[in-house]
C-alpha cells in the first residue's frame, strides 16, 4: 500500500465514522500491554453484530468526502474547508480484496459523498460492488449507501450484488430537512427506498417460481435519523419509525445523536456533546415496537411526548398504567408477561415453560433472568419476599425506589411524605406472600 492510498484511507475513514447504521459499537477501548481485545480496528475498521450475536469487522469507508450538498449538520459539506479525497473504483476494490485477504475484515460497508449528481456517484459505487462479486468472487457481506435521488436502473442493479441498502433519512420532518438541508427533500429519500421494496418482493415472487431466480437485497433496507439537530420530540421521531417498521423491507432505523461537527452554523443548537442519554432511550423504544408488540403511541403521547431519561420506556409506561399489575406469572400470556418492567423476550419464554412443572417462587424467576429489582413491584409469584407492589402503594414511591442511588434508603419521613399505608398493605402482602 503507497502512502497515497494511504493518506485517502486516513481521509475518507475518518469521514465516514459518522454514520453510525452499520451497528458500529461506538466505544473506544484499545489494546494495552498484557491485555486482550482492541474494540478500536484499523484505518476505515469498525465493529458490528450479526443477527446471532456474533461481532464482525467491516472495512467502513467512503468512496469520496467530497459533496456538492451543504448540509448543515454533516462533516463533508461543500462549504467545509477540510482535506478532501476519492478512491477510483480499482483502487477500492483492490484495498477491500486485500484486506480481507489479510483477515483484517469481514466485509464491506461503502457510502460517499455525491459528486457531480447522484447518477454519477451511484454509477461509480455498483461498479466497485459489481466488480467484488464477479470478478473477485467475492462472497463477504456488503452494505451500500443508496444516493437519494439516484435512478431506478442503478438500485436495481445494485440490489444484485449488495446484502443490504440503507437511504439516510437524516432529519425526521421535512420541513426541518429542507432547512438544514436546502437541496434535499423527502422525494428523493422515500423514492429508492421504494425502488428497494419493490424489487425485494418482486425477488421474493421470482424465487417461489424459479429456485435459482437472483437476491434482491437479502439482508433488507435501513435508514438512520440525527437526534437533536432539529427540535423533534421523541414522538415524532417513534412515530415515523413506527411508520417504516410497517414496509416489509425495513429492518432498522437508526438513532444517531447529533455531534457538532459544525458549531458555526447558527441553524444549529447550541450542544457541547451529543445526547447520548436520548440515543439510548430511542434505541430501547425501537426495541419495544420491533420485539415486545408495544406501539408508538403507547410508548410516548401527546402528554408525553419526549422520553424520561432517568428510567428505561417499559418501566415509564409500566408506572404511567399501574392497573394492568399486578401481573400473575403462572396464567398471564406470552403479550402480557413482555409488558412488564424486568422481563424480556428470553425470559417469558422460560416462565411459559418451566410454569407448567409447578408454581414458580422469587428465586427461580431470579434464575430464570427476570430483574427482580423491578420486576417484584408488577408481579405475583409464589413464596415472594415481602414487599409492595404498584397496585398497593403510590408509582411515585416505586419511581423513586428504583432511580434513588444504590447507597441511599428512604427515610421515615420521606416515606411518610409519600402517603405510603405501610400498616394496612402489611397484611396484605403477608396473605400474598404466600398465595
Amino acid at each position: 500500500m503507497n502512502e497515497a492510498t494511504v493518506e485517502k484511507l486516513k481521509v475518507l475513514a475518518e469521514s465516514a465514522k459518522y454514520d453510525v447504521s452499520c451497528s458500529s459499537s461506538g466505544t473506544v477501548r484499545r489494546n494495552v500491554a498484557g491485555g486482550i481485545g482492541n474494540t478500536v480496528g484499523g484505518m476505515g475498521i469498525c465493529h458490528s453484530f450479526t443477527e446471532d450475536g456474533r461481532c464482525i469487522a467491516l472495512f467502513k469507508i467512503m468512496l469520496t468526502n467530497i459533496c456538492i450538498y451543504d448540509c448543515a449538520y454533516c462533516i463533508n459539506r461543500r462549504t467545509n474547508d477540510i482535506r478532501r479525497a476519492a478512491f477510483s473504483v480499482s483502487e477500492l476494490v483492490e484495498l477491500t480484496i486485500e484486506f480481507y485477504r489479510r483477515n483484517y475484515i469481514e466485509g464491506l460497508f461503502l457510502s460517499s459523498g455525491v459528486v457531480r449528481n447522484p447518477d454519477y456517484t451511484m454509477e461509480r459505487m455498483v461498479k466497485i460492488v459489481k466488480d467484488l462479486r464477479t470478478l473477485h468472487r467475492f462472497n463477504g457481506y456488503i452494505h451500500l449507501k443508496n444516493i437519494p435521488g439516484c435512478s431506478r436502473e442503478l438500485v436495481n442493479e445494485a440490489g444484485l450484488y449488495a446484502d443490504r441498502m440503507s437511504v439516510n433519512l437524516e432529519i425526521p420532518s421535512e420541513q426541518n430537512l429542507k432547512l438544514l438541508a436546502p437541496e434535499k427533500d423527502y422525494r428523493t429519500v422515500f423514492t429508492p427506498m421504494r425502488y428497494i421494496q419493490q424489487g425485494m418482493l418482486q425477488s421474493l415472487e421470482d424465487r417461489k417460481k424459479f429456485r435459482h431466480a437472483p437476491r434482491f437485497v437479502p439482508a433488507g433496507q435501513s435508514t438512520q435519523m440525527i437526534i437533536g439537530a432539529s427540535p423533534e420530540k421523541d414522538l415524532d421521531i417513534l412515530r415515523i419509525a413506527a411508520a417504516l417498521y410497517r414496509r416489509p423491507s425495513m429492518k432498522r432505523v437508526y438513532y444517531s445523536g447529533y455531534i457538532p461537527v459544525n458549531d458555526y452554523d447558527a441553524r444549529l443548537p447550541d450542544v457541547k456533546q451529543a445526547p447520548l442519554v436520548r440515543e439510548n432511550r430511542l434505541y430501547q423504544a425501537d426495541w419495544l415496537m420491533r420485539f415486545y408488540g408495544f406501539d408508538a403511541n403507547e410508548i410516548v403521547d401527546e402528554h408525553h411526548p419526549d422520553l424520561e431519561p432517568n428510567i428505561d420506556p417499559k418501566l415509564a409506561w409500566a408506572l404511567r398504567h399501574p392497573e394492568f399489575f399486578p401481573v400473575d406469572v403462572h396464567t398471564a400470556d406470552y403479550a402480557l408477561l413482555l409488558r412488564v418492567p424486568g422481563i424480556g423476550t428470553k425470559s417469558a419464554q422460560l416462565i411459559l415453560s418451566a410454569r407448567r412443572y409447578g408454581r414458580l417462587n422469587f428465586s427461580q424467576l431470579k434464575k430464570i433472568g427476570v430483574v427482580m429489582k423491578k420486576a417484584q413491584y408488577f408481579i405475583i409469584c409464589r413464596e415472594m419476599p415481602l414487599h409492595i407492589s404498584v397496585q398497593d402503594i403510590s408509582p411515585e414511591y416505586v419511581r423513586q425506589r428504583l432511580t434513588e442511588p444504590k447507597k441511599r434508603r428512604l427515610t421515615a419521613t420521606e416515606n411518610q411524605q409519600l402517603s405510603i399505608p405501610f400498616p394496612e398493605t402489611h397484611d396484605r402482602l403477608l396473605l400474598r406472600s404466600n398465595i
